[in-house]
């Protein structure tokens, strides 16, 4: 056996390895290293006696104390549910102005509709209700079907061209150029009349020669100045606020072959007091009526 190397410097024994001219030396760890590890051993053995620590083959082992954190939260959920039971009750009976009347329903119905939004509707309007393309923003005062409380409880409650409900908004807009109702030069023409309605950049020449296809093929829907018509769920046309895009082809493309869009009725998924506190909630972003 080969005689074990003492530093020179340092006069403590080394391992034998040695990188670059540095050698290591066989220091013992700290003694407090030692008794942290050891403690560490023992508090790791009491938890797995105390709490649920080894799975088995369909259970786990349930530990001295019983102590499970699902019950902890199914606890704690039915405490929160006792505590908002009566809230909830209030909401369901009260009509949406009762609700805005009063301040603590109002609160508790913006936190539980915020709360609903992020769940079930912030996929299609975005979680600031911003929308997107063919997702209404709802943070303006641009409501193709109104802005009023009604008129958002009743959209939210029956969806938007939802064939499984009745009650549901409907419209349709003809396809004019699929249908052969336009020619593509009539098409082009109203799509630059519309986007003279809007203050956009346009063909003065060719916009002349779509302010009359338009008043007899669109102006009854959205109309004689593009106001739009929420009865029918014609957006308005003549503001800042596209619902696809304002690009020349893009509104072409929609008077030739229109998207129809279709949202849940969500009557059929939420309890009512839910839909309530989602109405309130969305009323309150800045464009309610």
């Amino acid at each position: 056996m080969s005689e074990k190397e003492i530093d020179d410097i340092s006069g403590v024994e080394t391992t034998g390895h040695e990188w670059d001219g540095i050698k290591e030396l066989n220091n013992p760890l700290p003694r407090w290293w030692i008794n942290t590890f050891y403690i560490t051993i023992l508090w790791a053995i009491g938890y797995m006696i105390l709490y649920p620590a080894w799975p088995l083959v369909s259970d786990y082992t349930r530990g001295y104390l019983g102590y499970s954190s699902r019950a902890e939260l199914s606890q704690s959920m039915s405490e929160a549910q006792v505590g908002q039971a009566v809230y909830l009750d209030q909401i369901r009976d009260a009509s949406l102005d009762e609700i805005l009347a009063s301040n603590e329903l109002r609160q508790f119905a913006m936190a539980g509709g915020r709360s609903a939004f992020l769940v079930n509707c912030s996929t299609c309007h975005g979680s600031g209700a911003q929308g997107a393309p063919g997702y209404p923003n709802l943070n303006d005062d641009d409501w193709i079907w109104g802005g009023t409380l009604d008129d958002i409880y009743l959209t939210i409650r029956h969806g938007v061209r939802f064939t499984d409900d009745w009650d549901t908004r409907d419209s349709a807009m003809p396809a004019f150029g699929r249908d052969g109702i336009l020619g593509r030069g009539e098409i082009v023409e109203i799509a630059a009349f519309v986007r003279s309605m809007a203050g956009l950049d346009i063909d003065p020449a060719l916009a002349a020669r779509g302010a009359e296809g338009f008043a007899d093929n669109c102006a009854a829907c959205h109309g004689e100045s593009g106001e739009g018509l929420r009865d029918l769920g014609a957006p308005a046309l003549a503001d800042a606020i596209w619902f696809y895009s304002s690009d020349a082809d893009a509104i072409a493309a929609q008077i030739s072959n229109p998207k129809h869009g279709v949202m849940p009725a969500w009557g059929a998924r939420l309890d009512d007091g839910i839909i309530k506190q989602l109405t309130v909630y969305i009323h309150s972003l800045g464009g309610g009526e």
